[in-house]
C-alpha cells in the first residue's frame, strides 16, 4: 500500500478502507508516513469530507496508537462529559460533583488549558493543596469510595491525535469537521468512558462560529460515539458571551461554589443542569431527564452537591474550607471597576474579546511554557438584555498589576449598549 494512492483516492472523492485508514494513521505515528504526505492528505479531507463510517474507523485507529484506561474496577456506567470550549466554562467543576452527589461514578481525566483561562486542572489547583499526582489504583478507589476523583490525562494517551494536530495546525485544516470529530472522540474514548456527554459550543466566545457547523460537529460526533458502542448525547450550547460572570481561575472555582449552593449565574445553573440530567440518565440512575433534573436540583439546594465537592477537595489534598471560606483562594492585589460611560440594554459582550482581556492580565497561556496567575480574572456584571444606567459597574478586573489601561480599553470594546432589550437562547439544540 502506497501512501500516494490513498491520498489521490481521497482528493477524487472516494471512500477509504479500513485497511487503508489504519495504514495511515500507524504510519504516520511512527514516521514511516512523511509530514508532506499528511499534509497533502489532510486538505483532500479538508475539501472532500469522510463519511462516519470513515471518521469512527479513523477515532478507533487513533485510540489503538497508545495506552487506553481500563476503568472497569469502577463501579457502575462511567460517563463522560466533552466541552469544545469557551469562556468563563465552568460546568466541569459544577457537573462532576452535582452527578455525583446522586450517585454516578464520575472518572474525569483532565488537563491545562491553553489560552484565555487554565483548564480544568488548573482551575483545582487554585485550592490550596489540591494534586492530581494519584496512582491508577488510588484513582479507582476514590471514585468507588467518594463517586469522583480527577487525575491529569496521561501523556501516552492517544499519540496519534497530538502528532496530526500539531501539523493540522501549521497546515490551515483544523477547522475540517471529520478531523475535529475523531480528535475529540478519540481522546474521550481512550479515557475509558463507557458513554459520554457532548457540549458543543457556538457564538463569538467558541471555537465554532457558526451554528449549522456545530451542528454538523455534534451530529457527527454522536454518530461515531454510536457506531463505536458508545451512547452518546450532546447538547448545542451558546457561547455568543461568557458563560456565568466569572473569567480567571479562582474566581471560576468561588462561582463554581456558589452554583453548587444553588446560588449560582442563572445561565451558568441552567447548563449545569441539562448537561447532568444527560449524565444521569446515560448512568441509569434516572429514567428520563425531567426525573435526573428533578434529582440535581434538589442536591444544588439540600446540601448535598457542595458535600460532594468538599469531600472531592479533602480526598484529593485540598483545604475544604475554601467552601465556606472563599477568600482562603487566590486573591489579586487590585480590584478596579469598569464604569459604563452610557446608558441602554447589553446588545453585544463579544466573549473572545473578554478571553483576550483575561489573557492579557494573566489569566491564562499564551504558550505551553507560559505562567498562569491563578488570582487575576474579570468579573462582569452585565450580561446580554441587562439595562444599564451611566455610571453602572460593567466589569471588575482582578489584577496584579496598577496600570491595567490596556486591558480596560480591550474590555470597553467587547460590549455594545442599544435601545433595544435582547434575548438570546443558552440551549439551541440537543441531538441523540
Amino acid at each position: 500500500m502506497r501512501m500516494y494512492d490513498v491520498i489521490e483516492k481521497k482528493r477524487n472523492g472516494q471512500t477509504l478502507t479500513e485497511d487503508e485508514i489504519k495504514f495511515l494513521v500507524e504510519g504516520y505515528t511512527n514516521g514511516a508516513i512523511p509530514d508532506y504526505q499528511m499534509s497533502a492528505l489532510f486538505m483532500a479531507i479538508y475539501f472532500q469530507g469522510m463519511t462516519i463510517e470513515e471518521s469512527a474507523i479513523l477515532t478507533m485507529a487513533m485510540v489503538q496508537s497508545g495506552d487506553t484506561v481500563d476503568l472497569s474496577k469502577i463501579q457502575g456506567i462511567k460517563v463522560d462529559k466533552h466541552s469544545t470550549g469557551g469562556v468563563g466554562d465552568t460546568t466541569t467543576l459544577i457537573l462532576a460533583p452535582l452527578v455525583a452527589s446522586v450517585g454516578v461514578h464520575v472518572a474525569k481525566m483532565s488537563g491545562r488549558g491553553l489560552g484565555h483561562t487554565g483548564g480544568t486542572i488548573d482551575k483545582l489547583e487554585s485550592i490550596a493543596g489540591f494534586h492530581i499526582e494519584i496512582t491508577n489504583n488510588e484513582f479507582v478507589e476514590l471514585v468507588n469510595d467518594h463517586h469522583l476523583a480527577v487525575i491529569g490525562q496521561s501523556e501516552h494517551l492517544v499519540p496519534a491525535d497530538k502528532k496530526m494536530y500539531s501539523l493540522r495546525d501549521v497546515t490551515a485544516t483544523v477547522n475540517s469537521i471529520p478531523l475535529i470529530a475523531s480528535s475529540i472522540m478519540s481522546k474521550k474514548i481512550a479515557s475509558g468512558a463507557d458513554a459520554i456527554v457532548l457540549d458543543v459550543k457556538t457564538g463569538t466566545g467558541a471555537f465554532m462560529k457558526n451554528e449549522e457547523e456545530a451542528k454538523l460537529l455534534a451530529r457527527t460526533m454522536v454518530d461515531i460515539g454510536r457506531s463505536v458502542g458508545k451512547e452518546t448525547l450532546a447538547v448545542i450550547s451558546n457561547m455568543d458571551q461568557p458563560l456565568g460572570r466569572a473569567v480567571g481561575n479562582a474566581l471560576e472555582v468561588n462561582e463554581a461554589i456558589d452554583t453548587l449552593k444553588g446560588q449560582g449565574p442563572k445561565d451558568l445553573t441552567e447548563l449545569s443542569l441539562v448537561l447532568g440530567s444527560q449524565m444521569v440518565v446515560l448512568a441509569n440512575k434516572a429514567e428520563t431527564m425531567e426525573e435526573a433534573r428533578k434529582m440535581l436540583e434538589e442536591n444544588l439546594h439540600n446540601g448535598k452537591a457542595i458535600t460532594t465537592f468538599k469531600t472531592f477537595i479533602q480526598s484529593q489534598g485540598g483545604d475544604a474550607n475554601i467552601v465556606d471560606n472563599p477568600s482562603l483562594l487566590p486573591r489579586a492585589l487590585f480590584q478596579i471597576d469598569v464604569h459604563s460611560e452610557t446608558s441602554g440594554y447589553v446588545t453585544q459582550l463579544i466573549a473572545d474579546r473578554i478571553g483576550k482581556a483575561a489573557l492579557m492580565l494573566g489569566a491564562g497561556r499564551k504558550t505551553k511554557e507560559s505562567t498562569i496567575d491563578l488570582s487575576v480574572g474579570i468579573l462582569l456584571h452585565k450580561k446580554l438584555g441587562d439595562q444599564v444606567q451611566k455610571g453602572d459597574k460593567l466589569f471588575t478586573l482582578h489584577t496584579n498589576t496598577k496600570d491595567n489601561s490596556d486591558v480596560t480599553t480591550h474590555l470597553l470594546g467587547s460590549i455594545k449598549l442599544g435601545n433595544e432589550q435582547i434575548e438570546k437562547e443558552l440551549i439551541i439544540d440537543t441531538l441523540e
